[in-house]
């Protein structure tokens, strides 16, 4: 699977993150309208990213949303408990301004859907796969104009120009804060359609999560799963709950 943010080094998931466990200090959380979005105080202090920028989100319930998670934390601060916030300073530190390398990234996760690739065998696996992918791949194809060659194995075969092309028209609809959230959920899943379905309200959230995982299921289902995976399995599922949060709070 690619790694989100390959393109755009300070994208989603690449910019610098706060520095881990610091001590908590602060002890009120706060929101306030900037005129040009909502940012978030601690102690009537107003959040700056690790840039140095204003950290300034869309709407309210974005900012309550951090927020919460600027409440949650303890005596120090993990923020591995906090992937909105990190979600946000990735945006305003590298994703604003850079909105073509992001859809060009998106783009090269396209170009090698996920849903695309199709196992020969075993029959179990060929099911699920049909079964999760078949009905997104006709809705690109049906309500996006976006229609995808399928392949057996992982040879790779070449998408259309013209299918690429009508997913980059799509995309340039969206904001830089939408961007983001679509950009980590296409690298999480190795789908730049399952995030669209999921930008767009033809799957939830979870549905997506599935369908991006019916191999790495169906062999835990044969061989089981280690501790090690287990761990990095859920931080990715945090992520991705996060970002398809964020999609559904700018609608807000």
């Amino acid at each position: 699977m690619k790694e989100a943010g390959k393109s755009a080094p300070r994208g989603p998931g690449g910019a610098k993150s706060e520095p881990s466990h610091l001590k908590r200090f602060y002890s009120e959380v706060a929101t306030k309208d900037e005129g040009v979005g909502v940012g978030v105080l601690l102690d009537d202090k107003p959040v700056r990213t690790p840039g140095k920028a204003p950290f300034v989100v869309p709407n309210k319930a974005v900012a309550e949303a951090i927020g919460e998670e600027w409440r949650g934390q303890g005596a120090r601060i993990d923020p591995a408990t906090m992937p909105l916030t990190r979600l946000a300073n990735s945006v305003i530190d590298g994703v604003k301004g850079h909105e073509q390398a992001v859809i060009a990234d998106i783009l090269n996760y396209a170009g090698s859907d996920l849903i695309c690739y199709r196992a020969e065998g075993p029959k179990g696996l060929v099911t699920l796969q049909t079964k999760h992918w078949d009905p997104i791949v006709a809705w690109a194809k049906r309500d996006l104009g976006v229609p995808m060659r399928l392949a057996e194995g992982v040879m790779h075969v070449a998408q259309a120009p013209f299918s690429l092309d009508a997913i980059g028209k799509r995309l340039a609809g969206f904001d830089s804060w939408s961007l983001a959230g679509l950009h980590v959920i296409t690298g999480l899943s190795g789908s730049a359609l399952l995030a669209l379905a999921v930008a767009l309200g033809r799957l939830s959230p979870e549905a997506a999560w599935e369908a991006a995982h019916v191999d790495e299921d169906w062999q835990i289902s044969q061989w089981g799963e280690d501790e090690e995976a287990k761990e990095r399995r859920e931080n990715r599922r945090r992520d991705f709950a996060a970002a398809a949060r964020m999609l559904e709070l700018l609608s807000q």
